[in-house]
């Protein structure tokens, strides 16, 4: 198991996620623009891990900005705050942890400098350490829904590379792992970019859980071989009515499980809860360069002049989702009410 991301030297320190599974590389960010431009490039991934850098990257601004006079520090912190949250629209955590950095700065802006920075610091070092925390809750109850032989269908990544570390949905696969129970991993591919098959195959590997690589189109057949017995995916941002945006493809995975009647999880902490919104319909969807679906590590696959729409990420209903696992507990359908009890 791996830290994704730390602050090591004065520096946030993360693993170069395009790199793997080849070669695990670490990147570092010695500004607040170089994090933000690992956010944007996907040097670090997954909604937690975002949330986590980019608070990182606040402390990174704060000592950058010290030597301006009070006014200019203050306002200095709250544009590199807006240029972190522009670096990708739709995975919840990142707008969490800026605003909770924002509420510190707020709280203490009587302060002086030195000690606005160290709030801002303390702050961070518990988003990243609550993340790790919240995990290992969010595999323990999850675990529970794991049943002694199981044999487990994943999409994208959502392991200790999509957070902090342990992982979300491949938080509850290692947590099951852990208790000794049998468990076989099937884990698509996840097109275009391939996390599937490039981070949680590595991460299952290197945990020693035994797995199985997929390309995406193989899910519903397997499902109708009975070959699945539960579905296990993340979230970036769940709306109050539990409709849910994860990878692109997810909602397809969704289909095909309530098709051939497999239980359908996600795995999200409650930060993860957008409590602003009511429907996946006010979710922004990201859409991503046309070249990660015309080319794979920098070979053309497709033909000039083809035109390439390349979202992101997909909302699946509600009605679609079994139950929705955090680290206060585990919610079923109908959601709304039961996600918002869990603000308090």
């Amino acid at each position: 198991m791996v830290r994704t991301v730390a602050l090591e030297n004065g520096k946030v320190k993360l693993i170069d996620q395009r790199k793997l599974p080849l070669y695990l590389e670490y990147k570092t960010c010695g500004n607040y623009k170089e994090v933000a431009e690992a956010i944007r490039d996907m040097a670090v991934r997954g909604a937690p891990a975002i949330g986590a850098t980019a608070a990182y990257g606040m402390v990174l601004a704060a000592r950058e900005f010290m030597g301006l006079g009070k006014e200019e520090f203050l306002s200095s912190l709250l544009a590199a705050s807006r240029e972190l949250a522009a670096t990708r629209p739709t995975a919840v955590n990142l707008f969490w942890a800026l605003r909770e950095i924002e509420q510190v700065i707020n709280e203490h802006r009587a302060d002086n400098i030195e000690a606005i920075c160290r709030s801002i610091l303390e702050t961070a070092e518990k988003i990243a350490g609550d993340d790790i925390e919240t995990n290992k809750k969010i595999g323990e109850y999850g675990n529970t829904l794991v049943p002694r032989d199981a044999n487990i269908l994943t999409h994208c990544n959502t392991g200790s590379l999509a957070t902090v570390e342990f992982g979300t949905a491949l938080g509850v696969i290692r947590a099951a792992h852990g208790d000794g129970k049998s468990i076989h991993v099937y884990a698509d591919e996840t097109r275009p970019r391939l996390q599937g098959a490039r981070l949680t195959a590595w991460e299952l590997v290197q945990e020693g859980i035994p797995a199985t690589l997929i390309p995406d189109s193989a899910a519903g057949t397997l499902m109708r071989q009975g070959r699945i017995d539960l579905v296990l995916v993340g979230a970036d941002r769940i709306a109050l009515n539990g409709d849910t945006a994860n990878k692109i493809g997810t909602y397809s995975v969704a289909v095909l499980a309530k098709e051939n009647n497999v239980p359908f999880y996600v795995a999200a902490p409650t930060t993860t809860i957008d409590f602003m919104i009511d429907t996946g319909e006010q979710i922004e969807i990201e859409e991503r360069d046309r070249s990660e679906v015309t080319h794979i590590d920098g070979v053309q696959i497709a033909p000039d002049g083809i035109g390439v729409y390349n979202p992101a990420f997909d909302v699946t209903p509600a009605e679609y989702i079994t139950a929705i696992i955090t680290e206060k507990g585990v919610v079923g359908y109908p959601y709304e009410e039961k996600l918002r009890n869990l603000k308090v």
